[in-house]
């Protein structure tokens, strides 16, 4: 009987074909970048960070999938589904409410006001400060983020070629820093376009082989039924339950919102768009890409635990960590076939990659927009502000990378840095809806919201990540065993996984605050609700603004029919020269 090491020797074929389609995708991105940062060279700054505001609807919509699909997201939603069932696929019933609360109420307003960095809306909103607040919050989240975005993939590399993990990652942080920082806009959203229909094709891919080799996809699902995989909502109103209905619709629809909404990351996508309609009909193309990837992936999770339905790998460690389950089932499934293993790893860094570069071209545009222009006296060249975004590009990616060290060697930085993404994602979502649906809130109660909520959320976060660390809150997953494997393994390997379940046991749960407890699916919306409820109360102290002098264009379409705005000059944000009659509604003039 084979051990481990030996499976995974023979595993680990990643053949010259392999590497050959692996290259070829990453020399395609070489390519758009060269085309875009020389052939059809940005000769502005709009033109570099929204493509002139000329870009066409079916690129940028496949560009947005592209961004918010992770390599973070392909390898890691398979394994939940494997472990604890489709109960996170619900969550797609947050994605459509998200499509009908951003289309109607927030995507007016910023693209109407013809802005280049969403956090100039905070400034023409309330003040300079928290325009900084908001650039200083999207910034830490980035920084935090992208190294996980660039490490995850490795890993999944690592696992069939045995290639180090620092010397995959600098070769992808230096493709993704020449074609941003070349070609602007166009080549980030050109290059996104080839990398999701990668990512599509490699989901495809396993799935079509994975289901043939065990007899065809009704195996899959009867498996899948047999083992409880497959259930109905759970409508428990208990909200430390990590999966419920509610926390997936409500909570799913605060946090896709805010993602989707009001994230640079994702705003710019929309803003490049030359009319509202335009950008609508990207929002839609949008959601309907995401949910077939994520029904996609959620189908390869049942179809890998219909494979290892006898012999789970992350029992007996043969996946050593949860995100190499897929490349490990790939390996199996796909190895054998030259060429695909390297296909569907080209796809995993297609995610990647495309993540990546959205961040580093979203933060040249905030660096410029809000932390450059704001403090020079005088207008900055078109030589200067390109070279200045080129630099953020070049600069960020090197941190990057350093940064990946960091996520290697301390284990507990990984789920600290992940849980960064709420502590920043629910303030910034409060101070916007404050702006756009309560024009009599002031920059100072706003701000003051914002803190608070930044505290209570960095508060709870590390306090429940301390408790999953320590073991004092624990989770259960589905039927997993280890009876039928061709393999010897450790048998002190025998542990049952303690993170990411479904319902919390264990004897000391109890003595964990029950705000700690709370499903992180709730933590945008906590986030949130603090800082609005903050900010109300906040008006007390610091009195209220006259909502008939705050900017219709600032305010939400469906918010500025109850107020009598004075007449005056718009926001300079629109650059139109003419006053907005009272009654005429902003989205109706010619911008």
């Amino acid at each position: 009987m084979h051990n481990i090491e030996q499976i995974l020797r023979e595993l680990q074929r990643f053949s010259w074909p392999d590497y050959v389609a692996f290259v070829a995708m990453f020399l395609l991105c070489i390519g758009i970048g060269i085309y875009f940062g020389f052939m059809k060279r940005s000769v502005s700054e709009d033109d570099y960070m929204l493509g002139g505001r000329k870009m066409l609807v079916v690129p940028i919509a496949f560009s947005l999938v592209a961004s918010f699909i992770s390599g973070i997201t392909l390898l890691g939603l398979p394994t939940e589904v494997y472990s604890y069932g489709i109960q996170y696929l619900y969550v797609a019933l947050g994605v459509l409410g998200m499509v009908f609360v951003m289309g109607v109420f927030y995507l007016p307003v910023f693209h109407d006001l013809n802005i280049t960095s969403t956090y100039e809306y905070l400034e023409l909103r309330f003040d300079r400060r928290l325009r900084l607040f908001g650039s200083v919050m999207f910034s830490i989240m980035n920084i935090a983020y992208l190294p996980i975005v660039i490490y995850v993939p490795a890993l999944a590399f690592n696992q069939v070629t045995g290639v180090g993990v620092h010397t995959i990652t600098p070769i992808v942080c230096i493709i993704c820093v020449f074609y941003t920082s070349m070609g602007g806009l166009k080549a980030v959203v050109w290059t996104d376009v080839v990398q999701a229909v990668s990512m599509l094709g490699a989901l495809a891919l396993v799935a079509i082989k994975g289901s043939m080799d065990i007899g065809g996809a009704s195996v899959v699902i009867e498996r899948a039924w047999n083992s409880n995989r497959i259930e109905a909502p759970d409508l428990s109103i208990d909200p430390t339950v990590r999966h419920t209905f509610w926390c997936l619709f409500v909570g799913g629809i605060f946090y896709w919102t805010q993602t989707n909404a009001v994230s640079q990351n994702m705003i710019q996508r929309y803003l490049s768009l030359p009319t509202l309609a335009d950008a609508r009909k990207a929002l839609f193309i949008f959601c309907a890409g995401v949910l077939i990837l994520m029904a996609l992936s959620g189908y390869n999770g049942l179809l890998i635990y219909a494979t290892y339905q006898n012999c789970d790998p992350l029992t007996t460690k043969l996946a050593k960590a949860r995100d190499q389950l897929l490349p490990l089932f790939v390996m199996d499934t796909l190895g054998e076939i030259p060429g695909m293993t390297g296909l569907f790893i080209a796809g995993v860094f297609s995610a990647a990659l495309s993540s990546l570069s959205t961040c580093l071209n979203s933060m040249s545009a905030v660096v410029l927009e809000d932390f450059v222009k704001p403090y020079v006296k005088q207008p900055l060249s078109n030589f200067t502000t390109t070279w200045i975004m080129r630099s953020v590009v070049l600069g960020i990616g090197i941190l990057c990378v350093a940064l990946v060290y960091v996520v290697q060697h301390m284990g507990t930085v990984l789920q600290l840095t992940m849980s960064l993404e709420s502590i920043t994602n629910g303030p910034l979502f409060g101070i916007f809806t404050l702006g756009i649906f309560m024009p009599w809130i002031n920059g100072n109660s706003a701000l003051l919201g914002g803190c608070v909520g930044a505290i209570v959320m960095f508060w709870v976060s590390l306090n429940a990540q301390w408790a999953i660390a320590s073991g004092a809150i624990r989770y259960q997953t589905k039927p997993l065993n280890v009876e039928q494997c061709s393999y010897s393994f450790d048998a002190a390997a025998l542990v049952s996984s303690s993170i990411n379940a479904t319902h919390l046991s264990g004897p000391s749960v109890e003595d964990v605050f029950p705000l700690y407890r709370i499903s992180y699916m709730w933590y945008t919306a906590l986030g949130a609700m603090v800082t609005i409820i903050v900010a109300l109360l906040s008006a007390f102290i610091f009195g209220t603004n006259n909502p008939n002098q705050i900017d219709p264009a600032l305010l939400t379409p469906c918010i500025r029919k109850f107020y009598k705005f004075e007449s005056h000059k718009p926001t300079d944000a629109y650059k139109v020269d003419i006053p907005l009659p009272h009654k005429l509604r902003i989205d109706e003039v010619a911008l």
